[in-house]
């Protein structure tokens, strides 16, 4: 390997290493303010580790095909060091300020929600509700003034079919059977 290609490689472990410090103080303010679980903290830490890890090698590999000498170390603590040392607060406070304009943003997506689609099918529901109430009223209304004169026509239409499959006979066979069995079990004799 020679000079030029170590040189490269040193230089991508700087930039894995500020890289690497930059995913950790944000995954740290995320679950800060998200005040995840106990539980899945140790899972998300470990998640993280591997996601790192499999960056670092992925960028040595394609720096000097994943040969791993002392300075690769060297690269990355240096750029994690010098990216804590300049960049962490600057990081912390955009994360801060991401996850505050993300919260009204979602803030203000349920606000557009609720104005224009909750609230409008509760109206719409409400004005069902009292359709289908205004109509009960009108039908019971109508119902006790006409109807005697509607059962008697409704069953004027439907006598001939009744005559025709002998209903008359059968629910007056049907009525007596009762009667008889009603006075069977339950008069005294």
């Amino acid at each position: 390997m020679n000079l030029h290609v170590q040189w490269v490689t040193l230089l991508w472990m700087l930039f894995s290493g500020g890289i690497l410090g930059v995913a950790f103080d944000s995954y740290r303010v995320v679950s800060g303010q998200l005040r995840f679980p106990r539980w899945t903290v140790h899972a998300l830490d470990l998640l993280y580790w591997a996601a790192a890890s499999i960056f670092v090698f992925r960028m040595l590999y394609q720096s000097n095909q994943g040969q791993l000498r002392f300075y690769v170390f060297l690269g990355l603590f240096v750029g994690v060091w010098i990216y804590f040392l300049f960049l962490s607060v600057i990081t912390e406070r955009f994360v801060v300020m991401l996850m505050v304009v993300t919260k009204r943003i979602y803030a203000l997506v349920l606000r557009l929600i609720q104005l224009f689609i909750i609230a409008p099918i509760r109206i719409l529901l409400k004005g069902v509700k009292l359709a289908l109430g205004f109509a009960w009223i009108v039908v019971l209304f109508l119902g006790r003034i006409s109807l005697l004169p509607i059962w008697r026509i409704l069953r004027w239409m439907a006598m001939p079919l009744l005559r025709r499959f002998h209903i008359p006979e059968r629910a007056d066979k049907l009525r007596s059977w009762a009667v008889q069995l009603w006075n069977r079990w339950f008069t005294k004799n």
